[in-house]
């Protein structure tokens, strides 16, 4: 068999097997996505995989490059890549696709034993305006806060109705007209 006879039939196993399965997204005939873990398990990965011309014969294009990845560790990256290559290696020549994802699923742990999430800070540039207005007018709300000793200041020279009293400041009126 060529390497496209190859490609087909396991491309027909794949779609068979994963079919209605949402870890699974063929992205073209030659490319998959297949995420490793839940949505919402913060140790789930989206491997990426391309087969060249010559696959089965020779190794596929193993990348950890989707948006869903962000927020692993370059080093993690790295180490789900390494392992997940040693598998292919020993498995090259034979249609492995199937048999890699199955390996991931079945060690997904081992492989994030070491995950940190990365927090990125995202910003959409259409909700920047309303999160610029909303933090504005929070400031605005805000009160200004003031010590002990100046809220006694401020009491000494009012009445009991917080007004000041009269004349308050004729004193430096005064001043000034006799200066």
């Amino acid at each position: 068999m060529t390497a496209n006879e190859d490609q087909e039939m396991e491309l027909e196993a794949l779609r068979s097997i994963y079919e209605g399965d949402e870890c699974f997204k063929e992205l073209s005939q030659v490319s998959f996505q297949f995420r490793i873990g839940d949505l919402d398990d913060t140790k789930a990965f989206i491997l990426d995989v391309t087969w060249p011309e010559t696959y089965p014969e020779t190794a596929p294009q193993l990348s950890l490059d989707a948006f869903f990845n962000n927020r692993i560790s370059p080093e993690t990256k790295q180490l789900i890549l390494s392992k997940v290559e040693e598998q292919v290696e020993a498995n090259l020549g034979e249609a492995m696709m199937y048999t890699l994802f199955e390996w991931a699923k079945e060690n997904q742990e081992t492989l994030m034993e070491n995950h940190r999430p990365v927090v990125t800070a995202v910003t959409l540039t259409s909700n920047s305006e309303t999160t610029t207005t909303a933090s504005t007018a929070k400031k605005k709300e805000r009160k200004e806060q003031l010590t002990k000793a100046q809220k006694r200041r401020i009491i000494n020279r009012t009445d009991h109705k917080g007004e000041l009293p009269r004349g308050w400041n004729w004193v430096d009126v005064i001043k000034t007209v006799w200066e």
